[in-house]
């Protein structure tokens, strides 16, 4: 992916709750649903990302994308007023929100995802260079086997994205790299 323009990506994800920001908000909002019904799917939300936010970098992370329209949805407090399967307004400062987060965990896991096959092996995460990446991430890990299969919750005896995702909202992960808004 190269080197990544956090400061760029910060400003295009426009979930602060300032007005300056909810103007900004409903103005993508508008420019990615196209049709005016007042809620997206995740088709409409991708290719907003790319042709709306122009973050061709977040759109190349289609994981993240997916898992932050999922995760948005499901965190709605509310009662939905179109089918489960959309995203409404309502949830769209959370969607840009999660998206920044689960960008910034699928750059962590593209790190260690040494074969570059979407998941990541036992062998892969107990090599020695992982842990010396991770641990600046999360703190110190004892036992990395012990940590692998607590991530691994569907023990298939490899991480997914889904479950890295899990792991690092629990561990609040936090790659160096980035650039951190307050």
């Amino acid at each position: 992916m190269g080197d990544l323009d956090w400061a760029v990506i910060n400003s295009r994800l426009s979930y602060k709750r300032t007005k300056e920001q909810y103007q900004m908000r409903k103005k993508l909002w508008g420019a990615i649903d196209v049709n005016g019904n007042g809620y997206v799917s995740l088709s409409e939300i991708t290719r907003g990302v790319r042709g709306v936010l122009n973050l061709g970098d977040v759109f190349d992370c289609r994981p993240a994308i997916n898992r932050a329209y999922h995760y948005a949805r499901s965190v709605a407090q509310a009662t939905k007023k179109h089918d489960d399967d959309y995203l409404e307004f309502r949830e769209f400062r959370f969607f840009l929100q999660a998206l920044r987060q689960f960008f910034e965990y699928y750059q962590a896991f593209s790190r260690i995802d040494s074969g570059q096959d979407g998941r990541v092996s036992k062998e892969e995460f107990l090599s020695e260079n992982i842990k010396q990446s991770i641990e600046p991430w999360v703190g110190p890990i004892d036992d990395m086997e012990a940590e692998f299969a607590k991530i691994d919750t569907n023990k298939g005896g490899q991480i997914l994205f889904s479950e890295f995702v899990d792991w690092a909202l629990e561990k609040n992960l936090d790659i160096e790299d980035d650039i951190d808004e307050d």
